[in-house]
């Protein structure tokens, strides 16, 4: 089995190329497929678990807590129960022994034994913005986010995956040496470096 994770910053098109890397090595891919597997389970609404775990539920934990989800001061809570199923769907995916493709849910700390190829996808703040705005002009008018709300948002998720990178690790989540490939992607054509991505993919699985 060989596994490729796809971390990103928001907004850098780590998502899409994740679809596309997939589609070049014919392997499973799994995104939002996990929210609404969450929702199925919880009996909830998909949109509401997507909102659930962007907050993380982070917001009051020190830490020092670090790699323990068991002493967490607020297991009961909906973000801590969501996050704990998530980590199970996840590794319910690997033992089904398929190739694939998985982006964000900080797979790569939860697979780690299972040594996945793990790529980590950023881009400067002004070509992120300008994925977004590209993004919000598929909406319609009345439902799109202006370029200030937008670049609230990038900053805001940036923090809340830093943050939970830290607890989860003990490092920052922007450590090159947790990854074995990082992507500037930029203004890149997707399809393009997807293709040469697969690539060098197969020729680290076969090492």
């Amino acid at each position: 089995m060989r596994i490729i994770t796809i971390s990103r910053q928001f907004g850098s098109g780590g998502r899409e190329l994740g679809k596309r890397l997939s589609d070049c090595l014919g392997w499973d891919y799994y995104d939002k497929e996990i929210i609404q597997t969450l929702a199925d389970d919880q009996g909830m609404d998909p949109e509401h678990v997507r909102l659930a775990l962007s907050n993380h539920g982070w917001q009051r934990v020190q830490l020092t807590y670090k790699n323990s989800f068991a002493h967490l001061g607020f297991d009961h809570s909906i973000r801590t129960r969501l996050m704990l199923r998530q980590k199970e769907i996840i590794r319910e995916i690997a033992g089904l022994g398929n190739d694939f493709v998985i982006v964000g849910r900080d797979a790569d700390i939860i697979l780690h034994e299972l040594e996945p190829f793990r790529i980590y996808v950023c881009a400067d703040l002004d070509a992120r913005l300008e994925r977004c705005m590209a993004y919000e002009k598929k909406k319609p008018q009345d439902a799109q986010l202006s370029q200030k709300v937008i670049l609230r948002n990038i900053r805001r998720i940036d923090k809340n995956r830093s943050r939970t990178r830290e607890i989860l690790t003990g490092k920052v989540r922007w450590d090159s040496s947790m990854f074995d490939l990082t992507i500037n992607a930029g203004n890149r054509d997707l399809k393009v470096l997807a293709s040469a991505i697969s690539d060098f993919a197969i020729r680290w699985f076969e090492e």
